[in-house]
């Protein structure tokens, strides 16, 4: 009985396991170009072998290494490049394809606009109150000087350059914290969110700009509990503006296309 109980036990656990499928060929090579790059034996500007010498080194075919950089190439770790001085060179990151990712899943409805307003107000007040600490003189008066621009514009009535300067504050703001992980995230939501307001016919006006001016007062005095509270509180009224105007051009169904 202890026997069966046994074996019983040894069956359930090896129904867990199932075969692990072999890597094709281009994701291997794939996997070794990354781990090069991490180790800094390859950095940004540095050219890659040509297809058919890296296919001899890594031993695969070169349909193995043409797919591989294509991968590489969506991915965005290498750019390919034609002519004569024409190559694979490994490039310096960008934040593009994280913008496309989400605005993808806003697109297909995985993510909402609430969530996006969530993790926006979530990130900017961390961003905020880490700029109260880091911003140096030059940081604050850029940003002091996009607010004032900002004001001018809203004189003035141009959208775009309004759009223009909103997307600008966000970004002086992140570089604030001389973090690069901060900046490339607020960079990205900054540009989803933009798209959308690209696709509303009324651009928040005057209460947005006072918010905005509010929020550099506390910025200035390095209050990082007010300016945290600031901004929590304009991308909250920013939030309200979309969906309002959304439904008032009965197109929300549209709004998160480019």
């Amino acid at each position: 009985m202890q026997e069966y109980a046994m074996d019983q036990s040894a069956t359930q656990a090896s129904s867990m396991f199932e075969p692990i499928p072999a890597q094709r060929a281009f994701e291997v090579v794939c996997e070794r170009i990354r781990e090069l790059v991490a180790s800094g034996r390859l950095k940004k500007g540095d050219k890659l072998p040509p297809e058919r010498e890296l296919a001899i080194q890594l031993g695969v075919s070169r349909l193995a290494i043409r797919e591989a950089f294509r991968s590489l190439e969506n991915a965005g770790l290498i750019v390919l490049q034609r002519g004569p001085k024409g190559g694979a060179f490994i490039q310096a990151s960008s934040d593009r394809k994280m913008t496309e990712l989400m605005q993808d899943m806003l697109n297909l409805g995985s993510i909402t606009l609430s969530e996006l307003t969530e993790a926006r107000i979530f990130i900017l007040a961390s961003v905020a109150r880490l700029a109260c600490e880091r911003a140096s003189t030059e940081d604050l008066a850029q940003i002091e000087e996009n607010v004032r621009l900002n004001d001018a514009a809203l004189q003035s009535g141009s959208r775009a350059i309004r759009l223009q300067h909103a997307t600008e504050f966000y970004e002086l703001l992140a570089s604030a914290t001389k973090n690069k992980v901060m900046i490339l995230v607020v960079r990205s939501l900054t540009d989803v969110i933009r798209v959308i307001l690209q696709r509303i016919e009324i651009y928040p006006t005057q209460d947005l700009a006072l918010s905005r001016r509010r929020f550099v007062e506390a910025l200035q005095a390095r209050d990082g509990d007010r300016a945290a509270q600031e901004i929590h509180a304009h991308l909250r009224k920013l939030h309200e503006h979309i969906v309002k105007h959304a439904v008032e051009q009965k197109k929300s169904p549209d709004l998160t296309r480019p």
